[in-house]
């Protein structure tokens, strides 16, 4: 009997799906076991001892005819057992996993697991990748295939972990932070852990994703190492009759190429694509102001603070206790004032405006022009209002954004020297100053420890930093930042660049 590949899932949606899902269950714990063909006894003998709600032999019987039926199992006859002639004229089946069911139960297992999984971000998985990418750079001429398939097998594993993980969990971390999957006291119970936890990944990430994307450009695109794994895979395929020899070599050694080249993404990245780890970090870094906006709302809804749902919740209540229409109508009216027609201009030939208290049924008649039932439009009839004049403010404004650019100015002139100078040096900055400073300096600490060397987002400046002895202090008017102290080079690539002529 044929079956549809769907079939093998109808036991799913059944009324006795929960049975059969026991059924499966049973075979497939003896799959692992080496189990292979199973009797129907020894089927309800497996339910029985689950401990499960009791099964009768003949549901079990049929349950597992359905189950053939649909394609999950397969049925052989029995003929161990046979002793008399009315035994071999009965029907006797083994049952085992079809092909289809057991593909159909993996794929079950690798939903519930997916569907279950919390989450979570890999530090260790990072320390993994690292040490394994060091060790392949630390092999020599002619390595053995052998290791460096291992170490290419491990660190693809680890990358397929690290990012299905991290994807997970910071899926559920923007769940958690707008409240759909935990309660409010949950929350609050164990936010100090789940911030130290982000902050402590934030920092294992920014050093080691650092010292990966090094030892990644060091190896390049590894060309020989990922031959060697697939040459090494290669000899393992069985032959077929549509490819050539040589091709599952090709074919193996493609993969490798996109799993190489994925792992370089991940940590490297380039302007068009920038590297996932990056993007990671900037999700967990505001993750933790996203937790603390939500527990200061969840703060201020403990303490009594009104909102607007709370306001709408009262004023139903305020509804629901209206003895009469009336008083509801009153209080509408108080509410929302949304009675009067203020906003609605209309011609009329009467000499005497209505007040707008009027009610509409109590008014006159008021008659709308062709004009503005057929197009929607409506010229008022008069002068027209006097436009405002503007130039005071905007000769004002102009003087403000004059400013701050000859501010800005003043300040890449003060430290875009081209010439190195250590932070202990450069003396007291003003605002604008130690702004523009303070922009720069985390957009070359960002890049990791060590020398750096990096442009502005803009393109306009060249920021070259490595470390020194000692410690800087740098005063401004709002205090003074300490740090250990670097030598800074901050070349201005917008002006003219000076050529000498002989």
């Amino acid at each position: 009997m044929t079956h549809s590949r769907t079939s093998i899932f109808t036991h799913l949606d059944t009324p006795l799906a929960p049975l059969y899902r026991r059924v499966m269950n049973v075979f497939t714990a003896n799959k692992r076991r080496f189990v292979v063909h199973l009797r129907p006894e020894d089927v309800a003998e497996a339910l029985r001892a689950g401990g499960s709600a009791p099964v009768g032999q003949d549901q079990v019987d049929k349950a597992l005819s359905s189950l053939k039926d649909w394609g999950n199992l397969r049925a052989d006859p029995d003929t161990g057992r046979v002793t008399t002639v009315e035994d071999f004229y009965r029907a006797r089946y083994l049952y085992q996993l079809s092909r289809e069911g057991e593909a159909a139960e993996r794929a079950l297992d690798v939903f519930e697991q997916e569907v279950g999984r919390r989450g979570e971000l890999q530090a260790v998985a990072l320390e993994d990748i690292r040490v394994r990418l060091h060790a392949l750079t630390g092999l020599d001429e002619r390595p053995d295939a052998a290791v460096v398939h291992s170490l290419l097998l491990e660190i693809v594993n680890r990358l397929d972990s690290l990012a299905a993980n991290a994807s997970a969990f910071m899926g559920g971390l923007q769940r958690t932070i707008d409240l759909q999957d935990i309660e409010e006291e949950a929350f609050l119970a164990y936010k100090d852990r789940l911030i130290a936890y982000l902050e402590r990944f934030v920092s294992e990430l920014v050093v080691k994703a650092y010292d990966i994307a090094v030892t990644l450009r060091e190896l390049g695109d590894a060309e020989g190492l990922l031959r060697l794994a697939a040459d090494r895979e290669a000899a393992d395929v069985a032959p077929g009759e549509e490819a050539e020899p040589g091709e599952a070599a090709e074919s193996k050694l493609l993969e490798w190429r996109n799993r190489w080249s994925g792992l370089r993404s991940w940590f490297v990245g380039d302007r068009a694509r920038p590297c996932q780890a990056d993007l990671l970090r900037g999700r967990a870094r505001q993750a933790i102001p996203d937790l603390l906006a939500t527990i200061s709302v969840l703060q201020e809804r403990r303490a009594g603070r009104s909102d607007r749902s709370a306001d709408f919740r009262a004023l139903a209540r305020w509804f629901a206790q209206c003895p009469t229409d009336a008083d509801a109508h009153r209080l509408w009216r108080a509410a929302f004032g949304l009675t009067s027609s203020r906003h609605l201009t209309v011609e009329s030939d009467a000499g005497d405006d209505v007040p707008a208290s009027v009610s509409w049924s109590q008014a006159p008649q008021v008659e709308i022009s062709v004009r503005l039932r057929a197009t929607g439009s409506y010229q008022r009839r008069g002068a027209p209002s006097k436009v405002v004049d503007r130039s005071r403010q905007r000769a004002h404004l102009a003087e403000f954004v004059a400013a701050e650019r000859e501010q800005a100015d003043l300040a890449r002139r003060r430290l875009a020297t081209g010439r190195p100078i250590l932070l202990s040096e450069l003396g007291m900055l003003d605002p604008a100053e130690f702004q523009l400073f303070l922009r720069l300096l985390g957009e070359a600490l960002s890049l990791g420890p060590g020398e750096v060397r990096t442009r502005t987002a803009d393109g306009s400046l060249e920021i070259a930093m490595h470390p020194v002895d000692g410690y800087a202090e740098i005063r401004t008017e709002s205090g003074v930042l300490r740090g250990p102290d670097h030598e800074l080079t901050i070349i201005d690539l917008t002006s003219p660049v000076e050529v000498s002529g002989g």
